[in-house]
Formats: C-alpha cells, structure tokens, sequence
C-alpha cells in the first residue's frame, strides 16, 4: 500500500511548471499528487527554477486550505 507524501510530510518530486514573474509552480510527486510552491522556499536561496528539475521537500498546509511545499532542495 503506498501512502500519500501529505501523510508523510516530505517526499520527492518533478517541478512541472513555474512562473518566474510571481514565482509560484508546481511539483508532481512520485505518487502522482501535484503540489504547489513558491520561490522563498527553496533552501539555497535562489528565486527560480527549471522545469523538469527533481526536489525533495516537505508538505504544509496552506493559506488557502491546499497542501504546499516547503523547504525545498534541488537534487
């Protein structure tokens, strides 16, 4: 039985999509759940990242009641 990264609170995924100018995007998670984020998240400090990089992060609730991803790190 695979259990959800959301019940674990970390997991590994793709960024699908990201917009540079509000510097938000999306990863898709191993198990197929898409999770969104933004730039200030990521642990070595830069604002941007390319589609198709794999990160490792953790998963928060959100401002708006939808999970978010947190502290991420590019692999």
């Amino acid at each position: 039985m695979q259990v959800s990264p959301l019940a674990l609170g970390i997991t590994r995924g793709t960024v699908t999509d990201f917009d540079k100018d509000l510097g938000l995007g999306h990863i898709l998670c191993t198990d197929g759940t898409q999770i969104a984020f933004h730039c200030i998240s990521f642990t070595d400090g830069s604002r941007s990242v390319a589609v198709g990089t794999p990160v490792s992060f953790r998963v928060y609730p959100g401002m708006k009641g939808q999970a978010e991803a947190g502290i991420i790190e590019k692999l």
